[in-house]
Formats: C-alpha cells, sequence, structure tokens
C-alpha cells in the first residue's frame, strides 16, 4: 500500500483484471444493504399486526432510513476521500447488523426510528462508497459500471424475498430481522478488507459527440454553485419519489387490492401476486440498472433518460387503471422497477461526466440526498391514498415522471453541454478567467 499526498489510505495498483474485481465486490456489498430497502415493505404488516402502530407510523421509519441514508452520504464520502472506502465499508457493515438486530427487539416507535437511523448510516455508507469508487474505476465506462454496481442494491433483494418472506412466515418478522440482519452485516465486513481506490487518475475517453465529458476536476464548492447540479437534482426528486412510494408501498397496496395472495402463473412458474411481484421487480431493477448504463454510454445520459422516465409513467399509469388485475399488476410493476432503477446509474455516470473523476464521491454523494428529499412524499402517499385512493397516488406519480422525461432531453441536455463547453473553454483562456476573476473582485 502506499500513501497518498492528502494522507489518503493507500490505493491500489492500476491493472485491468483488479478494477473488475473491485467492481464485483462492491456489487455484493450493494446486495448486502438491498434488504433494508426493498425487503422493508414485507415487515410492514406483520410489524403493525404484532403492534398496532399502524402503516403511516410504521412507514415513518422507511423514510428516515431513507434521508438518513442519503443526507449522511455527503460526509461519509468525505472520510472516503480522507481515510479510503475500506474503514467507511467496514463501519457500514456493523451498523447495518445493528440497525436490524435493533429491529427484531423493537417493542415501541422510538426504537424502531432509532434503528432506522442506524440503518441508513450504515447503508448510505456502503453505497456512497461503493459507487463513488465504480465511478473512480471506470471514467471510460461510468454509466456501466455505477449501473453495475447500483444493480447489487435493486437487485440484491430478489435472492432473499422468498426465504425472508418464508422465514416471517414460520417464525415471525423478528427472527427475520435478526438472522438477515447478522448475516448481511458480516459479509459487508469481511469484503471491506479487500476494496480499494485506484492508485492512479484514469482520464476519461471521449468517445463521441453525445456524450460530453468535461476534462476539468471540479471540486464539491464548485458543483453546488452550478445551476446545471440543481436542475439534475430535482429531476431526481421527481423520479425518486414515484420508485420509493412503489417500492415502499407495494404490498399495502396489493393487499388494498385485494390480490396479495392471488396465485398468478407465469413462464412456468406460480407464486401470490405479491410474491411474484416484489422477486420480479429486484431482478428487473437490477437488470436495468446496468442495461440503461450501457445504453446511455452509447446513447448519451439524457436521450436514455427520455425513454426510461417515460415507460415509469406509463406503467404508473397502466397500475392506475388495471392494477387490481394480479397478472398486470406483477407486470407493469416489473417493467416500471426495470426503468425507475436506472436514476441509480444514470445520475452518478452524469455527474462524473460533468464534474469529473477526482471528487466523484462527495460530488455524487451531494446529488445523492435527492433520494432523501424524495423519500419525504413517501408518508404524503399514504395519506393521499387514504383520502383519494391509490389512483391519485398514481397519477401524480404519472405526471412527475413525464415531466422529468421532457426535461431531461429539453433542459438538462443543452444545459449540460454548454455547462462543460464554456468551462473548458474558460480553463483554455486563462487570460480571460483571470480578468472576470479581479472585475468581480474589484482589484486592478
Amino acid at each position: 500500500m502506499i500513501s497518498s499526498t492528502d494522507g489518503a489510505v493507500t490505493a491500489a495498483p492500476l491493472r485491468t483484471g483488479f478494477r473488475w474485481l473491485q467492481l464485483g465486490m462492491g456489487i455484493v456489498c450493494m446486495a448486502m444493504i438491498a434488504n433494508l430497502q426493498y425487503g422493508w415493505t414485507l415487515f410492514v404488516d406483520p410489524i403493525d399486526h404484532a403492534h398496532h402502530w399502524g402503516r403511516a407510523a410504521i412507514q415513518l421509519a422507511f423514510t428516515i432510513f431513507v434521508v438518513t441514508e442519503t443526507w449522511l452520504v455527503p460526509v461519509e464520502a468525505w472520510f472516503v476521500d480522507k481515510y479510503g472506502p475500506r474503514i467507511v465499508i467496514m463501519f457500514g457493515g456493523v451498523m447495518i447488523a445493528l440497525s436490524w438486530v435493533l429491529n427484531s427487539y423493537a417493542d415501541s416507535l422510538p426504537l424502531l426510528y432509532t434503528a432506522a437511523v442506524i440503518g441508513g448510516i450504515g447503508a448510505g455508507a456502503v453505497y456512497g462508497t461503493c459507487v463513488g469508487n465504480a465511478l473512480k474505476w471506470f471514467p471510460d465506462r461510468r454509466g456501466l459500471a455505477a449501473g453495475a454496481t447500483a444493480a447489487g442494491f435493486g437487485a440484491g433483494a430478489a435472492l432473499t424475498v422468498v426465504p425472508i418472506a418464508a422465514m416471517i412466515a414460520s417464525s415471525g418478522y423478528q427472527q427475520a430481522f435478526l438472522t438477515f440482519g447478522i448475516g448481511q452485516g458480516v459479509i459487508v465486513f469481511v469484503l471491506a478488507f479487500f476494496i480499494q481506490p485506484p492508485r492512479l487518475s484514469i482520464p476519461p475517453k471521449k468517445k463521441q459527440l453525445n456524450l460530453p465529458q468535461t476534462k476539468i476536476d471540479f471540486t464539491p464548492p464548485q458543483v453546488l454553485r452550478a445551476p446545471i447540479f440543481w436542475i439534475m437534482y430535482l429531476v431526481f426528486v421527481m423520479v425518486a419519489s414515484g420508485g420509493l412510494m412503489t417500492a415502499a408501498q407495494i404490498a399495502p397496496i396489493a393487499h388494498d387490492f385485494k390480490i396479495a395472495d392471488t396465485p398468478v402463473s407465469l413462464a412456468g412458474f406460480q407464486m401470490a401476486a405479491l410474491t411474484f411481484a416484489i422477486s420480479l421487480d429486484r431482478i428487473f431493477d437490477g437488470f436495468g440498472r446496468p442495461f440503461f448504463g450501457f445504453v446511455s454510454d452509447t446513447i448519451g445520459r439524457e436521450n436514455t433518460m427520455f425513454i426510461a422516465f417515460g415507460t415509469a409513467a406509463l406503467m404508473l399509469l397502466t397500475l392506475s387503471a388495471y392494477g387490481h388485475v394480479p397478472l398486470v399488476f406483477v407486470l407493469a410493476t416489473a417493467v416500471y422497477f426495470g426503468v425507475f432503477g436506472e436514476i441509480y446509474s444514470l445520475f452518478p455516470a452524469t455527474c462524473g461526466d460533468t464534474f469529473g473523476s477526482k471528487f466523484a464521491t462527495t460530488n455524487n454523494g451531494m446529488l445523492y440526498t435527492a433520494k432523501g428529499t424524495a423519500s419525504l412524499l413517501v408518508p404524503l402517499a399514504s395519506v393521499i391514498s387514504t383520502a383519494y385512493g391509490w389512483k391519485a397516488v398514481f397519477v401524480v406519480a404519472v405526471a412527475l415522471n413525464a415531466t422529468a422525461a421532457l426535461m431531461a432531453l429539453f433542459v438538462i441536455k443543452p444545459l449540460r453541454r454548454s455547462f462543460i463547453l464554456g468551462k473548458e473553454a474558460e480553463s483554455a483562456n486563462p487570460a480571460t478567467a483571470n480578468a472576470e476573476t479581479r472585475a468581480k473582485t474589484g482589484t486592478a
């Protein structure tokens, strides 16, 4: 290991196969934190049946988890830049295990909320570090690398949905929290010993005009002053709010539609509609993240966003009209999550393209807080559904996704290109930049 000039923990040598190994370990770590978000819906009704706290009060724990997971990522990213990814991921493994252990013993809402805070801190430490590390290792394939890493988070729950549901049914939700919590935490903790950042800065490759990439590494304060960052943040919130609502509420929605336990046969498999939907959702979500990341590396980030966000709006509209049909519910939610999860590959890749690799972990962490902002709307969905039904919730989500699709193509695309070309032109003409600086400061 070699010490860097800023005191960071030593970095790994640049070898072709080594970066794929790093990517693979990051994917596994992400899979181990997936259940904290995507497996949560399985626990909502069992917790309510045991304690009668009400869905809205229980779902507040989900919101607390997502807010904590996302809004603290920039702080955790600073620790990554300072001390390296290993210690941060080890810390995350301990915290996610502790969170679910506490959930297994929670006999009050304050304890449930405390566990959500701890789990959010741990999941954010793992998520932000693994995605940031992938962006640094793969500046030439940012969409694919970020998508594959995020796929672990999207599809990781697919392998454990059935075992968790079975354990909840046979041994109670408390035992499921305890068993899976400890197992997930241990795996993350062990893998952390082997995760390293690249030693050398790998220059991005401009492959085509529809994939603009900056040559400049922007610091976090510079990023926060850029209007394009806040426009991307707004679109992220608009799309993420619908996906988080659906992920958190899919079990209550299925129960309210009275189809949760209805058998559904598809491609030779037969399962209860809810279990089938959650399993397919995780598979499609996991596949969609690297797929759309790869597509965006080819046709451009914003073009891919337009396709994905538009498809998401169509699927939500289908659910609002025909979601009470078990087969439609299963297929529409699967396709929806297949196109929803790409925000976790496209936005990190777009952030890296726009603001550079050097501070990619912190800059992407700041953008990722949009997910926490979006999570604040999840409890609101329960309120709206109680007053007006789930159709009203879906209609709002359709409007947000359709608007986001148009903004990606007609707002983000031209503004981002203008930002990159403008900043590079300023960098190429330092005399002009210095003159502007003197004019602003009033110096001679």
